[in-house]
């Protein structure tokens, strides 16, 4: 059976940095918001940023596969857009000209699909793309990162590289990097079984260099 635990500020977004920073929303993939994302996020925050954490699980959060397939299947679509909507709208409301997005799995998904409203300045995405039912037009720069090993890359490759394909038609500014060795859930600190220290460090460091580009001045 499937076990969750309660973490801590169910419900709204945990804050770093300076309110008036350019802001990031990281969101979380479907394991829910685990301890590794405060870690994540302060290391944003020293390098500029003011970054919010939504909960898009209301409080819950799983270290079990079976969990995290679970939570996933409970997830509300609506819910988790107007949740990012939200954070967006926090890090704009303390002064922030701009905002991007990192998602890392599920959150991913749902930080592309609140990209292509124009919410956000930028986008970067962790082991997610979005299929044909999901295409619509992103109209800022993308940032993907893929791993090569695992089930992800097998289910996902050929949605990926049409996923890809899409956005350059469409005039989408894309940049992606493969991780040869890395599998779904690579950035994830908290699951060591799923954690690649090498590919999570390089992934950071782009996503983080990605990010100054387009959101600092």
């Amino acid at each position: 059976m499937a076990e969750f635990v309660d973490i801590p500020s169910p419900g709204w977004p945990l804050e770093f940095g300076e309110p008036g920073r350019p802001a990031i929303v990281l969101v979380h993939d479907s394991y829910g918001r685990l301890p590794y994302l405060e870690a994540y996020a302060k290391s944003l925050a020293n390098q500029g940023f003011y970054v919010a954490v939504p909960d898009l699980f209301d409080g819950l959060a799983t270290v079990q596969a079976e969990g995290a397939a679970d939570l996933e299947a409970r997830a509300d679509d609506g819910f988790a857009l107007a949740t990012l909507d939200d954070a967006v709208a926090l890090g704009r409301g303390h002064g922030a000209a701009r905002v991007g997005l990192i998602g890392l799995g599920l959150g991913g998904r749902f930080a592309l699909r609140l990209a292509q409203s124009g919410a956000a300045d930028a986008v970067v995405a962790y082991y997610a793309v979005l299929g044909d039912d999901e295409a619509g037009v992103i109209p800022c720069p993308v940032l993907l990162h893929r791993p090569a090993s695992g089930e992800w890359a097998q289910r996902e490759e050929a949605d990926a590289d049409a996923f890809v394909s899409r956005l350059k038609e469409h005039g989408t500014p894309v940049t992606q990097h493969t991780y040869a060795a890395a599998a779904e859930g690579f950035a994830n600190a908290t699951m060591l079984e799923l954690l690649d220290k090498n590919a999570a460090a390089l992934a950071f460091v782009r996503s983080t260099y990605f990010l100054q580009a387009q959101l600092l001045d």
